[in-house]
């Protein structure tokens, strides 16, 4: 017993006396002085009580716990410090941090972590990681075993991990804010596998660090059981693994949509409201997010809105949503400005229906650029209202880089032509069309869809002039997104 107290003393001497021992713990502490929370409890290691003492220990702790309001049920196998003033210095250190009574209530092994050996280095490492100071108690309560971790052996092996997935230094933080629970996951398991199956379905692996920075969940969730469904479903859809890369690369909280309570009721919704089976893939890649809004009550809203004010019929409906889905979030106070600006133009009610059914993206364009291509129309151009009717795309248009050019080298030519003629088509196809010694009869092409000329992986351009197949439809959709 007595050579067991000479070792203790010389332990408590040598940490004390030792500058190496303890420089880690001073350092730390040294920028710590404006804030009181990492104020050092005094030492108590070294101290060895029989099995009695540890009992009647645990007994006194275990009222002075109650006496604050926390029931110390759970911290029976628990580990438990030898004096009551070091206990008082934990709970102490933790509501400094911000930690209340009912936090540890609801964790109350938080109280088995030593302030010196756990709290401490732990904390020090995540402020050093890029949370900041002020945020480490909500960091806490949200993930309080990570006051468990080894630094070293758990917690560094996960930053490494994040920043090997190209996940930017300064982002660091925030990611682990958004999911604490990161922390606690080992790399070989679900966060590896996940990672794994995407970049196999075509997301590129330079993408996937600004996936984790937008969506961290999508790293514990398992690949057979969430993931992957997700992937089968929408590919049953007619949605490529290609088209669904870009998408999720994009938009990854798609992988949060819960597939049986959220994205299949969804896609019915939109069958049951007049969509085609055909058009889904194509209203899913423009529009992700429809997967996973509250679809029924906002259809019905719109419905009943284009019905009344629009005079726009169901069956018209459902094909203004084929053409642009994002019409279901769409406030409808801006729907009416550009309907209006139609209407006191002269245009019928019945032919602004039409120009909404036939191209959606009027009722989302600024009315002040309306203005602007529509004085143009009218007295630069001296055109009749009705070929606006028939290709109401016109407003869709840049005044300054598309229509104004290219009418001034119609009438440098001396052409007069439609304006699908002039306008919908790619800057190369509206030279040969000029260079010809005639003008070619007009075909019916693809519906108006946004987004440009179709950028293929590969940087490889596909001309608008091209035949297209369905899938490569749908990638330019996405990527336009």
């Amino acid at each position: 017993m007595i050579s067991l107290l000479r070792r203790t003393k010389l332990l408590t001497l040598t940490l004390t006396s030792n500058p190496r021992t303890l420089r880690p713990f001073l350092r730390f502490l040294s920028s710590s002085s404006k804030f009181p929370e990492y104020e050092m409890p005094s030492v108590t290691w070294g101290v060895v009580l029989g099995r009695k003492e540890r009992l009647v220990s645990r007994v006194i702790i275990s009222d002075y716990l109650k006496t604050l309001g926390i029931i110390p049920d759970e911290l029976e196998q628990v580990e438990l410090p030898s004096t009551v003033e070091v206990m008082r210095e934990r709970v102490e250190f933790l509501q400094k941090l911000g930690v209340t009574i009912d936090h540890l209530n609801e964790y109350p092994l938080m109280l088995g972590c030593s302030v010196r050996k756990n709290m401490i280095p732990v904390l020090g490492y995540l402020e050093k990681i890029g949370i900041p100071r002020s945020k480490l108690g909500e960091f806490v309560v949200n993930y309080p075993q990570v006051l468990h971790a080894s630094v070293v052996v758990e917690l560094a092996p996960v930053v490494k991990f994040l920043r090997g997935l190209d996940v930017d230094k300064q982002d660091i933080g925030y990611v682990l804010m958004k999911y604490p629970e990161l922390l606690g996951f080992k790399l070989e398991g679900t966060m590896s596998t996940s990672v794994a199956y995407l970049v196999s379905i075509g997301v590129s692996p330079r993408d996937i660090g600004p996936m984790v920075t937008q969506y961290p969940y999508f790293l514990g969730m398992r690949v057979g059981t969430v993931i992957k469904p997700i992937v089968d479903y929408l590919v049953s859809l007619g949605l490529p693994k290609k088209v669904l890369a870009r998408m999720f690369e994009k938009r990854a909280y798609v992988l949060g949509y819960d597939l049986e309570e959220c994205i299949k009721p969804n896609v019915d919704c939109l069958v049951s409201f007049g969509i085609r089976r055909e058009a889904l893939a194509s209203v899913i890649a423009q529009f992700p997010q429809i997967l996973g809004l509250p679809l029924k009550a906002k259809l019905s809203s719109q419905q009943y809105f284009f019905n009344l004010k629009l005079k726009i019929d169901p069956d018209g409906f459902a094909r203004v949503i084929e053409r642009m889905p994002q019409i279901v979030s769409l406030n409808q106070n801006v729907i009416m400005k550009p309907v209006e600006f139609l209407l006191g133009r002269g245009i019928p009610a019945v032919d602004v229906a039409k120009m909404v059914v036939k191209c959606p993206q009027l009722v989302a364009l600024r009315v002040e650029l309306m203005k602007n291509s529509y004085y143009f129309f009218k007295s630069e151009m001296g055109r009749q209202v009705n070929e606006l009717v028939e290709f109401p795309e016109y407003f869709t248009y840049s005044l300054e880089s598309r229509i104004k050019p290219r009418y001034q080298r119609l009438q440098s030519k001396g052409v007069r032509s439609s304006l699908d003629w002039f306008l919908n088509c790619s800057d190369q196809r509206f030279e040969e069309r000029l260079q010809a010694d005639y003008i070619e009869m007009e075909t019916v092409g693809p519906s108006f869809c946004m987004g440009g000329k179709l950028q293929l992986p590969g940087n490889e351009v596909v001309s608008d002039e091209e035949d297209e197949s369905d899938d490569e439809e749908l990638y330019r959709r996405t990527v336009s997104l």
